[in-house]
C-alpha cells in the first residue's frame, strides 16, 4: 500500500470512528462551534466532535504541530479535506481566526506572536473579528482614518470600525490603522492585533433586514494597544492587509458550500412547490433553470478545486481568487433569486402562517445579498479583476 493510501485509510478510519453521526450534516446558525473565551456547544455531540479534533490537530491541519495543527503537508491535507467531505463532516469549530488571522500571523507574525496566538486559535480558545471597513471607508479601504498615535511603546487608538461581524463576541480583533496621517493613503498604515477587552473598546451590535444583529459599529476610544502587537512593519499594514483579503476571497468564493442556510436547493423547492413528477420537476421552464444553476454550481466547485490543487502545487495564482469571489457571491444570490421565484407567494414569508424553512429560505435569500458587498462589493471587486487580473488600463 502507498503512503498516500495508508494515510487517506487512517484518516478514513478515525473520521468513522470518531466523528459523531449528527456531526454529519449541515450545521444550521445556531449549530456552529465558535471558539472564544465564552465557547459554547450547541450539543454533547458537538463539543465532542470539537475537543477530539483539538486533540488531534485537526481544527487546522496544515498548520504546524508546534502551533497546534496537525502538520499535515499538501497532499495530506488535500485527503483530510476529502475525506471529512466524504462523510459530510462539520467543521468542528469556525472562526475568523481560523480562516484569516491564523494564516496572517503564519505569513507575517515574529516567533512570538506565532506561539502566543496560533495554539489558542487552534484550540478554540480565542475568538478573532476584523476591524477594516470604516463609516467613511468601505470599498474605498485604504481611505480609513482610524488613527493609532505613538505613545512611548503603545499606540492609542482613536476612530471606529463598522460591519465588524460578532465583534461583541470576539475576544480579539485584527485591525487596520493609520499610523501616518502624512502618508499616500495606502502608506501609513499599521496592522494591529488587539484584546477586545481593552479599556476604551466598545460594540455596538447593528440590526438588519432579516432581525438578525451579527454586524458591529465598534469604536475606540483612547485604546492603549502594545506597539509590539504590529503585525508586520509600521505603516506596511497594506501588504498585510492585502493578504488578508485574499484569504477572505477565498473563503466567500465558495459560498455555496461554506454558508450556513436552511439546506434547501432549487430542486428541492421546485419539487415542493411546483410538483414532483418522479424526481423531476413539473414545470419545464424552472427545471432548465434548475438544470443551469447546477452545471454552473458543478462547474464552479471544480474550478475552485483546480485551484487548491495549484496552490498546494506551489503554481497557484493569486488573481484567481479575485474571480471566484465575484463569481461564487452572484451566483449563490442567482441561487435564491431561482428559489423565491418557484415559491411565489411562500418566499415572501415573516411570522405567523409560514413554515420555519419558508422564513429561513427568505432570509437566505436577503442574506445572500450581503455576501456580494462583504468581503468588497462585487462593482468594486469587478474593478479590481480589470486592473490586476486583467492589466486593464484604469481609464
Amino acid at each position: 500500500m502507498s503512503d498516500s493510501k495508508a494515510f487517506r485509510q487512517e484518516i478514513r478510519t478515525w473520521l468513522e470512528e470518531n466523528c459523531p453521526e449528527s456531526m454529519r450534516t449541515k450545521a444550521k446558525p445556531e449549530e456552529q462551534v465558535w471558539g472564544g473565551r465564552n465557547i459554547q456547544f450547541p450539543s454533547e455531540d458537538a463539543r465532542v466532535w470539537f475537543e477530539r479534533c483539538v486533540e488531534k490537530g485537526y481544527c487546522v491541519p496544515d498548520w504546524p504541530k508546534e502551533y497546534g495543527g496537525a502538520g499535515f503537508d499538501q497532499k495530506q491535507t488535500r485527503i483530510f479535506q476529502q475525506e471529512m467531505a466524504r462523510l459530510n463532516c462539520r467543521p468542528p469549530q469556525v472562526n475568523l481566526g481560523i480562516w484569516m488571522a491564523g494564516p496572517a500571523i503564519l505569513e507575517f507574525g515574529t516567533e512570538e506572536q506565532k506561539r502566543e496566538h496560533l495554539p489558542k486559535i487552534a484550540r478554540g480558545e480565542i475568538r478573532w473579528c476584523q476591524g477594516y471597513s470604516e463609516p467613511g471607508a468601505g470599498s474605498d479601504l485604504a481611505g480609513l482614518q482610524c488613527k493609532a498615535e505613538s505613545d512611548g511603546d503603545e499606540y492609542v487608538i482613536n476612530g471606529s470600525k463598522i460591519w465588524t461581524s460578532y465583534a461583541d463576541h470576539s475576544d480579539w480583533i485584527y485591525c487596520l490603522v493609520r499610523t501616518d496621517s502624512d502618508a499616500p493613503k495606502h502608506n501609513g498604515i499599521t496592522f494591529l492585533l488587539f484584546d477586545m477587552a481593552s479599556e476604551g473598546v466598545e460594540a455596538k451590535p447593528i440590526e438588519l433586514i432579516t432581525g438578525e444583529t451579527h454586524f458591529c459599529q465598534t469604536f475606540f476610544d483612547n485604546v492603549r494597544v502594545p506597539k509590539k502587537n504590529a503585525l508586520g512593519e509600521e505603516n506596511k499594514g497594506w501588504t498585510v492587509a492585502k493578504r488578508v483579503l485574499e484569504f477572505e476571497r477565498d473563503m466567500m468564493s465558495d459560498m455555496e458550500s461554506t454558508a450556513v442556510n436552511s439546506g434547501q436547493s432549487p430542486r428541492s423547492i421546485g419539487q415542493k412547490f411546483l410538483g414532483d413528477d418522479e424526481g423531476r420537476v413539473t414545470d419545464e421552464v424552472f427545471r432548465q433553470a434548475i438544470a443551469r444553476h447546477e452545471v454552473q454550481r458543478r462547474g464552479l466547485e471544480m474550478s475552485q478545486q483546480r485551484m487548491i490543487d495549484e496552490y498546494m502545487q506551489g503554481v497557484g495564482d493569486p488573481r484567481v481568487a479575485m474571480i471566484f469571489k465575484y463569481v461564487g457571491t452572484e451566483e449563490e444570490k442567482s441561487k435564491y433569486e431561482l428559489m423565491v421565484k418557484m415559491a411565489g407567494e411562500y418566499s415572501l414569508g415573516w411570522g405567523e402562517g409560514y413554515t420555519e424553512n419558508e422564513i429561513q429560505m427568505t432570509k437566505d435569500w436577503m442574506g445572500a445579498k450581503t455576501h456580494s458587498i462583504a468581503g468588497g462589493t462585487s462593482e468594486i471587486q469587478l474593478n479590481i479583476i480589470a486592473k490586476r487580473a486583467l492589466g486593464l488600463p484604469e481609464k
